[in-house]
């Protein structure tokens, strides 16, 4: 007779029980866990370093006494050198530039020259028209005028209007002064160009220079130096 197997039926499942809930005391302990984790691995990190510099230090020091010993020892014994009593010169710092005072007497300039200048400015009344200052003898001008001081530099006011003219003069006379320019050239033109071909600059130009401290005298130029296109000044030094 054939065996049976007897045949086992599988015992049915029983029915899933949901978890408890979590307690809401112990919901952010693992968190917490590892927070304190971090922080103790990086307390570890800062400590490691802290050591390692302390460590570099010392050595350091180490090596310094043993540099200054070992120097020590090689250059035996000395005998320092008794005061002499000298001063070691310091170099002198260089003069400070009076900007604020050039900027004063810019501002001095153009205020204070006028186109309606008087008359009394003409303290020779030849043909040149020449200048000089009270004080001054007439062998100035003449000296001027024949050339025994040499023109070092130079201004030409064709194509400027009264007022640019004006401070472009002011401008001239302040940076041959302070360039220690001693005879200077200021070419006004003939007013060939103006209105009515008269020379507008050329009075004007005479009035100013007579009005500036910086200017000792002046002289219309010989013919074959411009004529009377232009000016010759001499400065104060």
């Amino acid at each position: 007779m054939k065996s049976r197997r007897k045949q086992h039926r599988a015992a049915p499942e029983a029915p899933a029980v949901p978890a408890a809930p979590l307690n809401p005391a112990l919901a952010g302990l693992k968190q917490v866990h590892q927070a304190l984790k971090a922080g103790q691995a990086e307390r570890e990190r800062a400590a490691e370093a802290a050591a390692l510099a302390a460590s570099a230090a010392a050595s350091a020091s180490r090596t310094s006494v043993e540099d200054a010993r070992v120097f020590r020892r090689l250059v035996g014994r000395v005998t320092p050198l008794k005061p002499s009593g000298r001063v070691r010169p310091r170099g002198e710092p260089p003069p400070a530039l009076p900007l604020q005072r050039w900027a004063d007497d810019d501002a001095v300039l153009r205020e204070s020259v006028s186109d309606e200048y008087g008359a009394e400015w003409l303290l020779e009344s030849d043909d040149s028209l020449s200048y000089r200052r009270s004080g001054l003898g007439p062998d100035v001008t003449r000296k001027l005028r024949r050339g025994h001081w040499t023109v070092t530099a130079q201004l030409d006011l064709h194509g400027l209007r009264v007022d640019e003219a004006r401070e472009a003069v002011a401008e001239f006379l302040r940076a041959c002064v302070v360039r220690e320019r001693r005879c200077v050239r200021i070419i006004h033109g003939k007013g060939l160009g103006s209105v009515n071909r008269t020379p507008v600059l050329k009075e004007k130009v005479r009035r100013w220079l007579s009005q500036k401290s910086e200017v000792l005298a002046f002289v219309e130029a010989r013919p074959n130096d411009g004529g009377e296109g232009v000016v010759l000044a001499l400065l104060r030094a």
